[in-house]
């Protein structure tokens, strides 16, 4: 016999709790049970039992809430995916229209597909782009006597045009034509995403050849080699159609400072201890010219910054200096004074820093892994549209590098209140003293220097730094370490 006792309590009428209490055995312990719930009343001032009913009624609530978002989103969803049915069946009539040339063969075909009704052919011509017009423009509405309801619904387009900001016509700023627009709707050329190629109309006829001085390997290479060396720099590249350098990465940088305007294609054959530009092995030469004057092989176009040197005294920027050409980098700094170099930063009109330090790097892309890489600059295709902006041993924590687009013009000061002078140089060469009150203008110039591949530009780049910089080289990960 099992004694149970059972004990409940609730509140009566007159505000009195009674309880009951009683002993059954097991047999009869189930019967007394019920019989003693059913007289019990429903109103219970149990907490844990009102805590339990208000959370339940709280996940109902919730529950409702989420369901009825569920239906909103999908509604919304169906709205916009019926927009973009609508924008592409737009799209695609507009194809149609504009490939009036097409064969009724292909026409059928994409119709068929696109489950259109196809306008009036136009005989206006096609791109021929293998049947389908490369060129797409979205219209305000469907040509046509009689344009489809739901195609027309489509709204307007506000119209607009671009033009290209200059700060006077005195900058020499030269305009790159890369940015087309239609109907509102801009796009990149094709310029910018695409590998460039070279092929020759006619065979070269003048090849130069500009060799590493002192270099007794470079010396019995060359003299395999036919040698034309012409002197008038100012015409040079109206007589030389191809140019050759057996060296290094100094040896392209001086080839170029040859040429004060347009630059032939360069062929640079390493023979020197550290290049990034000279990507043909000399050991392979004749394998690599007949390449290179079959064509068509690729380049790479490497700007370069044209720079001018404007002192205090003189009344109008453009009676400046004689332009200098770089192709790696303009170096200002503070020379053989102890006193921190002092320099004001201009970004066209707009007041970018003062730079105190050792100096201040501008650099072109191309010259991303000289100078610029050694004061912390980052490695930057030399693709890559842009300029370099590098401090040197700042004193300052928070003076970070910068990449600043092809367009600016950078105009660098050196302030009255300076308590030294500055020092520019160009490549590492023709060193010039800034006095206070002088400044450099620095921007993109318009001849660029296409140096030709071994491979396209992004390949030869990659392995440039993975063989000249052994970049990210380490150690392989065992296979014997923690798995999960």
């Amino acid at each position: 016999t099992v004694n149970l006792d059972l004990t409940a309590s609730h509140q009566s009428e007159n505000g009195s709790i009674s309880t009951v209490s009683s002993t059954v055995s097991s047999v009869e312990s189930e019967k007394a049970a019920y019989e003693f719930l059913a007289q019990t009343p429903i109103k219970s001032t149990d907490k844990h039992l009102v805590e339990f009913s208000e959370a339940m009624r709280t996940v109902a609530k919730a529950l409702r809430q989420v369901a009825e978002g569920k239906a909103a989103a999908q509604a919304e969803a169906a709205e916009w995916k019926r927009k973009y049915e609508l924008e592409t069946a737009q799209k695609q009539q507009t194809r149609i229209k504009d490939c009036g040339t097409c064969t009724d063969d292909n026409l059928g075909k994409m119709t068929s597909q696109l489950s259109l009704e196809a306008p009036a052919s136009d005989q206006t011509g096609c791109c021929g782009n293998h049947g389908i017009c490369s060129h797409e423009v979205l219209q305000d509405e469907v040509p046509g006597p009689n344009p489809r309801p739901s195609l027309s619904m489509v709204g307007r387009k506000a119209s607009f045009r671009l033009s290209w900001g200059c700060n006077g016509n005195k900058n020499g700023q030269h305009k790159h034509d890369f940015v087309s627009f239609e109907k509102g709707d801009i796009t990149t050329a094709e310029r910018s995403s695409k590998q460039i190629l070279l092929k020759w109309e006619s065979r070269p006829q003048t090849v130069l050849f500009i060799t590493k001085p002192n270099s007794n390997s470079v010396r019995v290479l060359c003299a395999e080699m036919k040698i034309l060396i012409d002197d008038d720099k100012k015409m040079l590249h109206k007589k030389v159609d191809l140019i050759v350098t057996l060296g290094g990465d100094g040896t392209v940088l001086w080839a170029a400072s040859l040429f004060k305007g347009p630059v032939p294609p360069v062929v640079a054959f390493a023979m020197g201890s550290l290049g990034f530009m000279t990507p043909f092995p000399s050991e392979q030469y004749r394998d690599c010219l007949d390449n290179v004057l079959k064509g068509p092989f690729s380049i790479t176009l490497r700007n370069r910054l044209q720079c001018h040197v404007i002192r205090d005294a003189a009344k109008d920027e453009i009676v400046t200096e004689e332009p200098i050409l770089v192709l790696n980098e303009v170096t200002i700094d503070r020379g053989i004074s102890s006193y921190l170099t002092y320099l004001e930063c201009y970004c066209d009109s707009s007041f970018v820093t003062c730079v105190q330090g050792d100096g201040l790097i501008i650099s072109t892309t191309s010259g991303s892994t000289a100078y610029s890489l050694a004061a912390g600059g980052s490695m930057v295709h030399p693709q890559v549209p842009g300029i370099l902006f590098t401090p040197i041993c700042p004193h300052s924590l928070s003076f970070r590098p910068l990449i600043l687009p092809e367009y600016v013009t950078l105009r660098i000061q050196v302030p009255y209140n300076s308590r030294g002078h500055a020092w520019a140089s160009f490549d590492g060469k023709d060193r010039k003293q800034l006095a206070p009150g002088d400044a450099l203008i620095c921007s993109i110039s318009p001849w660029p220097v296409p140096t030709a591949c071994l491979v396209d530009s992004t390949t030869d780049f990659l392995r440039s730094i993975h063989e000249g910089l052994h970049w990210n080289l380490r150690k392989t990960q065992t296979l014997d370490g923690p798995r999960d």
